[in-house]
């Protein structure tokens, strides 16, 4: 986050409701994978009915379409479950909009105003993302995060190793380059494009409550990035000695791959 100071109350009551957006998205961005499980389950369970029935009342009642029932109950399961998340999801995000809306902020456009709702190791994973979308080729998604965050590939930000860590010097230079830009484009009358429950379900766009939970797993996750991208320029072993890697840089991939192996409990 910025640096200390003490908020006003109508800025907390506003922080709390784009963190209460943020856990709403959360929690439907969870559904999918409870999906995938019901689904199995229930395509598990019914698959058993249908060959239990068998002994009973044969396969005439089925027909040639006793092999397609599981199937189609655990696609109704999993997908009835996810309709219902995601309404509920739009439902509420609805009323939070409407609730910040009163306060003066344009919930679909969460950085319109700047960047303090947003805590650094968020900011660092958005940047992270944009990093990697643009060595994939993916402009035009990587335009949404410039026009909504400020980012330009010419930051002084290196991801693959990383250069940069939270709360520090680095990261508050950033964050103000990041808001200079993002004035900018507001005195010029620009307006950052729409952002919604699909996007922050692809990319985390709305702001983060970091908790301790919440904060291991956004580490976790901005390493990974780091990781798949040191492995992208310097081979499957980043770590291999090679003599045209700087110290300093062999520093940083050790640092990069040490923490994501403490953090997954896996080889860096």
């Amino acid at each position: 986050m910025p640096e200390a100071r003490t908020p006003g109350t109508a800025e907390t009551e506003a922080l709390d409701l784009w963190y209460e957006l943020g856990r709403v998205c959360s929690e439907a961005g969870y559904a999918r994978s409870r999906a995938i499980v019901l689904g199995f389950t229930v395509a598990l369970v019914t698959g058993s009915l249908v060959l239990l029935s068998v002994p009973l009342f044969g396969t005439s009642w089925a027909g040639p379409f006793a092999p397609l029932i599981p199937v189609a109950a655990g696609l109704l399961a999993g997908g009835g479950l996810i309709a219902w998340k995601y309404a509920e999801a739009s439902r509420q995000s609805r009323l939070i909009g409407e609730m910040l809306a009163e306060k003066g902020y344009d919930v679909r456009r969460p950085a319109r105003d700047g960047l303090g709702a947003y805590y650094d190791t968020q900011l660092i994973l958005l940047r992270s993302e944009y990093e990697f979308l643009l060595v994939r080729g993916a402009r035009k998604t990587a335009r949404m995060f410039e026009e909504s965050f400020g980012f330009t590939p010419e930051d002084p930000f290196e991801c693959g190793p990383l250069n940069v860590s939270p709360d520090t010097g680095k990261m508050r230079a950033l964050r103000e380059r990041w808001e200079r830009r993002l004035a900018m484009k507001r005195e010029r009358g620009s307006k950052p494009p729409a952002l919604g429950l699909r996007e922050d379900l692809a990319y985390r766009v709305f702001p983060r409550e970091m908790t301790v939970i919440a904060e291991v797993a956004t580490r976790r996750s901005y390493l990974a990035i780091s990781r798949d991208l040191l492995r992208r320029r310097y081979g499957r072993n980043p770590r291999k000695k090679t003599s045209s890697m700087p110290e300093d840089l062999r520093r940083r991939v050790e640092r990069d791959l040490e923490e994501y192996a403490a953090l997954t409990r896996r080889p860096g």
